[in-house]
């Protein structure tokens, strides 16, 4: 089949790769509505009042959720941004398409399995599976296909890299967004590989063939377990910038330096898992201050640096098409109409302000001590991993739709406002429970008053509060993953297919970057003035990110202060 010209970006789409981008993210939002349906139960119950689930089902379906959610939806919206950022971006044809589906068909059956054997209630071991809670064998054998079939997927995208290359199909370097997400695959290999080196035991230890100590088990897992969350940060910021593009015509200021902050990724995000384990005896304490301080700190730099590039790259593009005036014209007059700027800013926002200072706080050695096991902890990942990675991965799909699957947005209005929804269900779950977690509400316990127990646990009137607003917040995030299923589905099969002629033509359900592209390319006179004109408006912005950093930092060491007084 020969190769299609996308009429709004001029892409070269080959056919096989919009196929295998397609089947991925399709897959990828079914098991999106698995895991939103598993989180109101979720969240029904742990909010006291309500208390909807028996014991059983809660850990199961906690299992389901972090499953579901920080697994196979996001690793498959992943693979179709690999194969979107590879052949598609680099206009080269998909190399190896046959295994492309081998490798499809090996995660689908991995993650069908997985999901079969923990609703069956074969596998409540809860998302981290510790040694020694046991589940069925086919639970890790089909961990293990889907980790086969993702690395498959990722050596695809390197393909495509080096194909590309050959057949000089583009000049110059690989597109900053092809090079975010060749980091994502890079960290995707070595976690993979952590992968295998815990869960091919842990099979093995499931068949009675081998024993597995509980403390190795805890210390690789991580290595996997963090790390495909870092997987979703170098694949969410590569799609920020991708939708900076796509909506505003957002511009990189400088290359070398979001390259090189993709590239401290690499070298040391993984590293920072170590912050998992800080209060397990068996790991030394010069282990654990460099892994949480130096290590950390350098992977937290790259995301500051993407904090400011990504702002003021939308700033300067906003400049370029004439909004000058004042500090926050660029900002006031932005198109938050379209979808997939509204899930960009707020994505950007949610996890930097709510995920990014609590995530860097938590991860200090001595705040750890007490917010360990809290509900700070999924506090804090809700808002980076969902409302981060899965709110840009949904502006994604608002272009993902018109251009890869030829479809008009259904329910545009409803699409509009989907992502401020959704970002403000997830904005307030998380804050609630950071709180009820400073209060020292346990995380994943099915029955926080402990029923029965030989010492009751009294919390202050104020944790009902925040268990509430939890709840709260939660109902609203779920209208809105609800709302964007829907959108998704009715979209690509419930609305004819669109010709170039449409394409061109615009009219409804199209966001405003796919009607009319905004221009990516500038005089020299025009890129100069803008330069000189600077990112006032994000030098101020990030100004107030420091300083809620400085005081959320200060407050929980006068905390900490408080609670270890030295007589």
């Amino acid at each position: 089949m020969s190769m299609r010209t996308c009429p709004v970006t001029g892409l070269k789409v080959c056919p096989d790769a919009e196929a295998l981008v397609r089947w991925h993210a399709v897959t990828a939002v079914v098991h999106f509505l698995i895991g939103v349906s598993a989180a109101i139960l979720l969240v029904l119950t742990r909010w006291q009042a309500v208390h909807l689930l028996p014991s059983d089902w809660y850990y199961r379906i906690l299992t389901a959720h972090g499953l579901n959610m920080l697994i196979f939806f996001i690793i498959f919206f992943e693979m179709a941004v690999l194969h979107f950022a590879g052949p598609i971006l680099l206009n080269c044809r998909q190399p190896a398409a046959k295994l492309g589906w081998l490798a499809y068909v090996l995660m689908l059956i991995g993650a069908c399995t997985t999901n079969g054997f923990v609703f069956a209630g074969k596998a409540d071991v809860l998302f981290t599976s510790y040694v020694p809670l046991k589940a069925h064998p086919a639970y890790y054998l089909g961990i293990i296909l889907f980790a086969v079939g993702a690395l498959l997927d990722t050596s695809l995208f390197f393909a495509a890299l080096v194909k590309a290359k050959k057949e000089k199909t583009y000049t110059g370097s690989v597109p900053l967004v092809t090079y975010g997400a060749l980091t994502a695959a890079i960290i995707a290999v070595i976690t993979l590989i952590h992968g295998a080196m815990v869960y091919v035991p842990t099979f093995l230890w499931s068949l009675g063939l081998m024993q597995m100590d509980p403390e190795v088990y805890r210390m690789v897992w991580w290595a996997l377990g963090h790390s495909s969350q870092q997987i979703n940060v170098a694949a969410h910021v590569a799609c920020w910038y991708l939708l900076a593009g796509l909506t505003v015509g957002g511009v990189v200021l400088n290359e070398k330096v979001s390259r090189g902050a993709f590239f401290l990724y690499v070298l040391f995000i993984s590293m920072a898992s170590a912050h998992h384990l800080l209060v397990d005896p068996g790991v030394g304490p010069a282990w654990k201050v460099w892994n949480t301080s130096y290590a950390m700190y350098l992977a937290v730099l790259a995301s500051m640096v993407h904090g400011f590039t990504v702002p003021a790259g939308i700033e300067t593009g906003q400049r370029l098409r004439g909004f000058n005036q004042g500090r926050f014209q660029w900002l006031t007059k932005a198109p938050w109409g379209d979808p997939g700027f509204a899930a960009l800013w707020v994505s950007l926002v949610i996890f930097g302000f709510g995920g990014g200072i609590t995530g860097v706080v938590i991860g200090t050695e001595q705040i750890n001590i007490i917010a360990h096991n809290t509900l700070r902890i999924p506090g804090h990942f809700h808002m980076t991993v969902v409302g981060g990675t899965a709110l840009c991965f949904m502006g994604v799909t608002y272009y993902l739709l018109p251009l890869i699957f030829r479809r008009r947005v259904a329910f545009y209005k409803l699409a509009q406002i989907q992502p401020y929804v959704f970002g403000a269900g997830i904005s307030l779950m998380g804050i609630a429970m950071t709180y009820a977690g400073s209060f020292g509400v346990p995380r994943r316990h099915w029955d926080i008053s402990f029923t029965q127990a030989p010492f009751g646990v009294q919390f202050p009137t104020t944790v009902d509060l925040f268990m509430a607003a939890m709840a709260m917040g939660g109902l609203l995030a779920f209208l809105g993953g609800i709302s964007y299923c829907l959108i998704a589905v009715v979209s690509v099969f419930f609305r004819p297919a669109l010709s170039d002629d449409d394409l061109k033509r615009g009219g409804p359900g199209l966001p405003p970057g796919v009607v009319r592209l905004p221009s990516q390319t500038h005089t020299a006179e025009a890129s100069e003035a803008a330069h000189r004109q600077g990112n006032p408006g994000t030098v101020v912005l990030v100004g107030v990110f420091f300083v809620c950093f400085i005081l959320y930092y200060f407050t929980n060491w006068k905390i900490l202060s408080l609670l270890w007084k030295v007589g």
